[in-house]
């Protein structure tokens, strides 16, 4: 989830439209985000981290492998670069990249194969900005669903002076929205918003600004949410954890 300060107050988070012809969530709106392979991750990619190691990782995820555990923050950062061309990195100055659209071949790249991230990392000298994800959130898909995803959420600042750019591949369009605002626009059906995506949202909701929303996160207790799918009047429906009708 990235975030940014709206103009006159409080705080907007980036919406991208997946293509309406993808396998999972076809024309929703959801975050950043992809799959996470344990190839995608060299045995060395601590080092390219800022204010992350292993350990810290998997302490924070609540589990046994640091080296996996890691794999989820980078996995962000890479999955929004090769969708959206948002670089949460810092160059050779220590500060954010300020243009990651000279990067666009780099970033056709990634998408082809996730191996061709860290050489581009590699030969441009960059770390990646790990401090500044958030941990925030666990889902897991219901077991009703025919496609199941283990799928941890973070929520970072955008960094300054870049600009979302869909990839029209995957992502057709972006939108930057208040999450009551979402939360509106999904009630009147003008977008498609996951259960788990307007839960996170309402996370922020009312935040004055997007550092104050992250800060307003941190060290919450974060357990894993795993819905139910129930058929009631014909219509499917998710139930939560403690709501009636779960188990």
């Amino acid at each position: 989830m990235l975030l940014r300060d709206r103009a006159g107050g409080g705080v907007e988070t980036l919406l991208i439209q997946r293509h309406h012809k993808s396998r999972f969530a076809a024309g929703d709106f959801v975050f950043p985000g992809g799959r996470v392979e344990r190839d995608d991750t060299p045995t060395d990619a601590a080092a390219w981290c800022v204010g992350l190691d292993e350990a810290t990782a998997a302490r924070r995820l609540g589990v046994g492998e640091g080296h996996a555990a890691l794999g989820y923050w980078i996995g962000a950062i890479r999955e929004a670069f090769e969708e959206v061309g948002a670089l949460m990195a810092y160059g050779s100055d220590g500060g954010f990249v300020r243009d990651p659209a000279r990067f666009s071949a780099q970033r056709r790249s990634c998408q082809q194969d996730h191996r061709t991230f860290w050489e581009f990392l590699r030969a441009e000298g960059l770390r990646l900005a790990t401090d500044r994800l958030t941990y925030f959130a666990h889902w897991i898909t219901p077991e009703e669903n025919p496609l199941r995803f283990d799928t941890r959420f973070f929520a970072a600042v955008m960094p300054p002076a870049q600009t979302p750019v869909p990839d029209q591949h995957e992502i057709v369009a972006v939108r930057w929205l208040a999450p009551a605002e979402a939360a509106a626009a999904r009630e009147r059906g003008e977008i498609g918003l996951r259960l788990p995506t307007l839960k996170s949202l309402m996370l922020f909701d009312g935040a004055p600004s997007a550092d104050e929303a992250i800060d307003g996160v941190v060290g919450r207790t974060i357990t894993a949410i795993r819905p139910r799918l129930v058929i009631e009047d014909g219509q499917r429906r998710a139930i939560l954890p403690g709501e009636p009708g779960y188990h």
